[in-house]
């Protein structure tokens, strides 16, 4: 393998063609994805038959034979997500990025151009139950690829000096995603709701948390955490199963670890809200308040999913929902306002989110209180009801027609404990829904009482605003953390 790697690198560097042969693939793989929407049937959506295999060292394989187009879908998922992060926040999505930093075999320029140059691309990245790798390519180059994947996975060697210069480069991001409200809020919006407990972990870290970071520490993470019990690869495309099966075993059936498993708690620490609280964080030049109201949630596997996703379209989760209607389309307060269910393994939040120019701030609250209101005074109608079922079912299909899709949904199986009902029975949970349903969705998913809030903007113009929706915690945007 190394001497073929050898001798590809050494093409590329005299290849003047490569960007081109690269654009050529990517264009492929476009043109086909677009042949494949073009060609699909929206009506009555099933999830394609699909091979679960365990292998020995009891990683989880999925196989979904689909040829109607020459790709391959890889998605990995490990359960090494934030929410195993312990005192050193960010450290599972640091290392999920740094298996990218070279192999035995390869170094991470290597990884990287090998890559690109089949029109490829290796994307790492974490989420709080969870880290993943996804890749996808032309069929032809499965076994040129496959190996590459599989030593990132297996035996990352975490170089030295690529961790040092990525750690000055994420802790740079990290100050400048707070000078984006929206690109921050949601983490503060948890540290709230969720406040030490796990599901509270910032994905990205701290700087400080970030500085805290070595080689030694990545390592450590991995050898505990990335282990094949806790792995699953699905791969979904133009394949025979049999033969990918036997390519598995092959590049992964060695795959071992000799550290002890750390066994973690996993309980919901969705803890019962006893007051509303106002998260006020101070952006001192702030000219727009950046606000997120809400509750708890339900976790991704709560069997009335789609029927709370039903209500939520109606609520906020359309360009014609009510909030954005209200706050954009007659009052003309923001760009758009919605809402939105974020679900986790265990746990799950609420929010309504927009955000306002500053002398806004206080109406478009009321608005947004007023418009959620409704719906525990004055319910859905059976037009609006319909009208909803009809855009959800229409929304549905593309969220899982093409491979990377469908790969990444049998991942999502894996981590949340899933069964093909969230996607076969998707339509016949919609068409079930009544204006009675309707009613016990709200009562019953919706957070009414003791609502939380997280407010972004000039401290001194809305810290009166601020406390007429409940007890204030203040603090400023420049510090480090959430």
């Amino acid at each position: 393998m190394k001497s073929t790697s050898n001798y590809l690198f050494r093409s590329m560097r005299k290849n003047k063609s490569v960007k081109i042969s690269s654009f050529i693939y990517s264009l492929k793989i476009t043109l086909l994805l677009l042949l494949l929407l073009s060609i699909s049937c929206y009506s009555q959506f099933k999830l394609p038959n699909y091979e679960i295999v365990q292998l020995d060292n009891g990683l989880t394989v999925y196989l979904m034979e689909k040829k109607n187009v020459p790709i391959v879908s890889i998605s990995v998922v490990i359960e090494a997500g934030a929410i195993k992060d312990g005192e050193l926040n960010g450290i599972a999505s640091f290392t999920a990025e740094a298996l990218k930093f070279g192999t035995k075999n390869h170094t991470k320029n290597q990884i990287d151009s090998l890559f690109n140059f089949y029109g490829s691309s290796l994307n790492t990245y974490s989420r709080a139950d969870y880290s993943g790798i996804s890749t996808q390519f032309m069929k032809e180059h499965l076994l040129t690829l496959l190996p590459v994947l599989a030593e990132v996975i297996k035996a990352p060697t975490f170089a030295e000096e690529e961790i040092v210069k990525r750690k000055q480069r994420w802790i740079a991001e990290l100050d400048q995603a707070k000078e984006s409200p929206r690109q921050v809020i949601g983490s503060y919006f948890n540290k709230l709701l969720f406040n030490d407990s796990p599901y509270g972990n910032p994905v990205n870290g701290t700087k400080k948390s970030i500085e805290q970071i070595d080689r030694a520490k990545a390592v450590d993470f991995y050898q505990k955490n990335f282990r094949p019990e806790n792995c699953a690869i699905a791969v979904v495309g133009d394949f025979n199963s049999n033969e990918m099966k036997n390519q598995l075993i092959n590049f992964f059936g060695n795959w071992s670890t000799t550290a002890s498993k750390i066994i973690y708690d996993v309980r919901s620490y969705q803890k019962e809200l006893k007051e509303s609280v106002v998260y006020l964080i101070n952006k001192e030049n702030a000219r727009e308040t950046t606000f997120m109201i809400g509750g708890f949630g339900v976790p991704m596997s709560n069997p009335d999913r789609t029927q709370i996703d039903v209500v939520n379209t109606i609520l906020g989760g359309r360009f014609t929902s009510w909030l954005n209607d209200e706050l954009r389309v007659n009052a003309g307060y923001t760009y758009g306002a919605g809402s939105r269910f974020a679900s986790y393994k265990t746990a799950g939040t609420f929010f309504i989110s927009t955000f306002t120019a500053n002398k806004f701030t206080e109406p478009a609250i009321e608005l947004a209180l007023k418009t959620y209101n409704r719906l525990f005074e004055n319910g859905i109608d059976e037009k609006t009801l319909s009208s909803a079922k009809s855009y959800i079912k229409g929304q549905f299909p593309p969220r899982y027609e093409t491979s990377d899709l469908l790969a990444g949904f049998l991942t999502q199986k894996f981590i949340y404990g899933l069964d093909d009902s969230y996607i076969n029975g998707f339509e016949k949970a919609v068409d079930e829904m009544t204006v009675e349903k309707a009613s016990q969705i709200i009562k019953r998913y919706f957070p009414k009482d003791n609502l939380q809030f997280v407010l972004i903007g000039k401290a001194d113009e809305i810290r009166d605003i601020a406390k007429k929706y409940g007890k204030v915690i203040e603090k400023n945007i420049t510090e480090d953390g959430f």
